[in-house]
């Protein structure tokens, strides 16, 4: 009794899984399988375990998983890769959402236009002058020319106002590289899609300095400093780099089908 529920129990799941990939429905297997996780490593989310995240790519994932090279979230919306070059801003250890966007101006709304550039001229300016005396953003302006951010430990930390990863993304910024994270910091760049976490290797920030032109290849799993010459390697971001392509976890569940597609 107790093998013919498991047995039921497995094709049922694997039949809603087939049904939701747009598959045919499975025949009932014989033996009872466990359906893991496309990936082995952690997630970075606070996830079901049984919760993966589906590509459309049917390749075997590698020790460095290959992520879609261009993905819009909406027709209107430009194209993202997976390469990001430029200059870029370095912080050190234990920076907070304080610093990266201020209580003060969390009244602004991201969804409108005009309110979405101001928070990103407000971006780091909680940064203490007398360590940081580069301002991420110059004054008077609504961008950085600072592409990547190259942080130490538990970047992120503090409140889980995700205005944090909102504003670096509406300053212009596309990637955070730091040896660690605060996870709601991690979660909500995933979330709402603004800028990719991801985690070194090793100790960058000390071998960095601000304005430094590097390049960031995730496909690869490689920083490379232009301006001294050495690479690192970074991990992987694995299943969290669809989400963030797509522009944030409801544009990838629009995309994937998960659920429908807003009215246009």
């Amino acid at each position: 009794m107790a093998a013919a529920a498991a047995i039921h129990l497995d094709f049922s799941v694997a039949q809603s899984a087939a049904t939701i990939r747009g598959g045919a429905s499975l025949a009932p297997s014989k033996t009872s399988k466990t359906f893991s996780p496309i990936s082995q490593r952690r997630l970075p989310f606070a996830a079901p375990k049984t919760l993966k995240f589906s590509t459309s790519s049917s390749k075997p994932l590698k020790s460095c998983p290959r992520l879609p090279i261009s993905v819009s979230a909406s027709a209107s919306a430009a194209p993202k890769t997976t390469t990001f070059h430029g200059p870029c801003y370095v912080v050190g250890d234990n920076i907070d959402t304080d610093q990266i966007i201020p209580a003060e101006h969390l009244t602004l709304v991201p969804s409108k236009p005009e309110e979405y550039r101001k928070l990103g001229s407000f971006a780091m300016i909680g940064l203490p002058s007398a360590a940081y005396p580069i301002p991420f953003v110059e004054p008077g302006t609504d961008s950085t020319v600072h592409k990547v951010i190259i942080a130490g430990y538990n970047f992120g930390c503090g409140s889980s106002r995700e205005h944090a990863p909102v504003a670096l993304g509406a300053a212009g910024a596309v990637a955070v590289v730091a040896e660690s994270y605060a996870r709601i910091f991690f979660r909500n760049s995933v979330a709402t899609g603004e800028v990719y976490p991801v985690e070194s290797e090793s100790r960058i920030c000390d071998e960095c300095t601000t304005g430094d032109i590097v390049t960031v290849d995730l496909e690869e799993c490689l920083l490379q400093n232009h301006s001294t010459g050495k690479e690192y390697r970074l991990k992987p971001i694995g299943d969290a780099g669809p989400v963030i392509e797509a522009g944030g976890i409801f544009a990838y569940a629009r995309k994937t089908g998960m659920i429908a597609s807003s009215p246009i």
